[in-house]
């Protein structure tokens, strides 16, 4: 087997190629919450900067669904209609819950949480088609933190990534003991993400660097 067919090979646990996998900087967090991330199917190709499954793999304690309408979705269906769940839907407006001031009232039920995985317009898209998911009450939290989202302009300033919002609400759950993580267990959180966003970054260095003498030698034979 060539170099070539090994570069190209992927790795099955985090879907990147195997020269870029990731898997090494995961650092799972045990969480009493249970989250739900739903993918839509663009996400899915975005093998190269997705963070949906890297959320996923950082928290054994979550699944993830790939479609864009869950009306009809057995797994999805199952979790909402379980008496013993208290479901939520992270998503911004006027009627959520906002975490930074407000607890969850449990009810002795166990709190899963529904994340879409998808660009804003996506997004809306997925909420508008799944019926189900529109019944959710919404969960939402406000923040000052800024995305290092680096290789990826936000169409919003206060937007963040899955992964980067799926932490704010563990920090938010443990603050409200409704977890009981250890600090320094947020702080590598991130580390699969932020590797991925710096191997971008250097590719597109390289890739630029690459580009320039071929451009200098054009100017020079005018």
């Amino acid at each position: 087997m060539d170099s070539e067919t090994v570069n190209r090979e992927t790795c099955y646990h985090c879907y990147r190629p195997q020269k870029q996998c990731l898997c090494s900087s995961v650092k799972p967090i045990k969480t009493a919450t249970k989250f739900i991330i739903l993918m839509h199917p663009k996400e899915f190709k975005k093998t190269k900067n997705g963070t949906g499954r890297m959320t996923h793999l950082s928290l054994p304690n979550s699944e993830i669904f790939i479609d864009v309408d869950f009306s009809d979705h057995t797994a999805v269906n199952a979790l909402i209609d379980n008496h013993n769940n208290l479901c939520y839907l992270l998503y911004p407006g006027s009627d959520s819950l906002y975490l930074n001031a407000q607890k969850i009232d449990l009810q002795n039920k166990q709190l899963v949480i529904f994340i879409l995985d998808s660009t804003w317009p996506c997004s809306m898209k997925m909420l508008r088609l799944s019926k189900n998911l529109q019944r959710l009450p919404k969960l939402s939290f406000t923040h000052t933190k800024c995305s290092q989202f680096q290789i990826k302009e936000q169409p919003k300033d206060f937007c963040l990534s899955t992964i980067e919002s799926t932490l704010t609400i563990l920090e938010l759950l443990n603050a409200h003991g409704l977890e009981t993580i250890e600090d320094a267990q947020f702080e590598p959180f991130l580390e699969p993400f932020l590797s991925m966003v710096e191997y971008q970054i250097g590719c597109i260095s390289t890739k630029r660097f690459r580009i320039r003498p071929e451009r200098d030698k054009s100017l020079l034979s005018h």
